[in-house]
C-alpha cells in the first residue's frame, strides 16, 4: 500500500512540475513576441482597427481604456522608443503623450522626406514616409539617444532635435514646416 501511495505522490509532483514548466515556457514565448505585438497593437489603434475609449503612449507604456472604463497597461520595448510626429504649416495642438485615439494633425496622408541622424552622424531614417489619416508619422527609434531630424514637404522643411529617453515626449507637434 505504501508503495502505491509513494508512486501516486511522485506522479502528482511530476504533474505539478510539468504544469509549472509549461507556464514558464508560455511566459517566455509571450515575452519574445511582446515587442512585435505592442507595435501591431499601437498600429491597430492608430488605424482604427481596434476600438477603445482612449489609447495613449508614454515613453514606457501603452495605456488603453476600454468603453467599459477598464484600463489595460502594456510595457513598451526596452530597446525601442515610439514617437509620433505631426508636421504642420498652420495648425497644431499641445501634446506630450501621443493619443492614438484622439490626436489629429493638420497634414493627413501627405508624403514627407524624413531624415533622422544619431549623435555619431549615422542615418537612422532616410526615406519618404506618408503620414497617416491622423496626420502623424509614427516611428520606432532606438532608446536612450538624441537625434537630429529634418522633415520636408513640397518645398517646406523643419529641423529639430529629438530624444528617446525615459520621460521624453511621444507626441511631437512642434515641427512647423516653413519655406526652405
Amino acid at each position: 500500500m505504501n508503495k502505491k501511495i509513494m508512486i501516486a505522490g511522485i506522479a502528482v509532483v511530476v504533474l505539478i512540475a510539468l504544469v509549472v514548466l509549461t507556464n514558464v515556457s508560455d511566459n517566455l514565448n509571450q515575452n519574445k513576441g511582446e515587442a512585435q505585438d505592442i507595435k501591431k497593437l499601437i498600429n491597430d489603434y492608430t488605424l482604427g482597427n481596434v476600438q477603445a475609449q482612449n489609447a495613449s503612449v508614454t515613453s514606457e507604456e501603452l495605456i488603453v481604456t476600454g468603453s467599459d472604463s477598464n484600463e489595460e497597461v502594456y510595457e513598451m520595448p526596452e530597446d525601442e522608443f515610439f514617437v509620433s510626429i505631426a508636421p504642420y504649416v498652420e495648425q497644431t495642438h499641445p501634446c506630450s503623450n501621443h493619443s492614438l485615439t484622439g490626436c489629429q494633425g493638420e497634414m493627413a496622408k501627405e508624403d514627407f522626406e524624413v531624415y533622422i541622424e544619431d549623435e555619431e552622424g549615422n542615418a537612422v531614417v532616410d526615406e519618404t514616409i506618408t503620414s497617416q489619416a491622423n496626420g502623424f508619422i509614427d516611428l520606432w527609434l532606438p532608446r536612450d539617444k538624441t537625434y537630429s531630424i529634418k522633415i520636408s514637404n513640397e518645398g517646406k522643411s523643419v529641423e529639430s532635435d529629438l530624444s528617446t529617453f525615459e520621460g521624453d515626449n511621444t507626441c511631437i507637434t512642434t515641427m512647423q514646416l516653413t519655406d526652405a
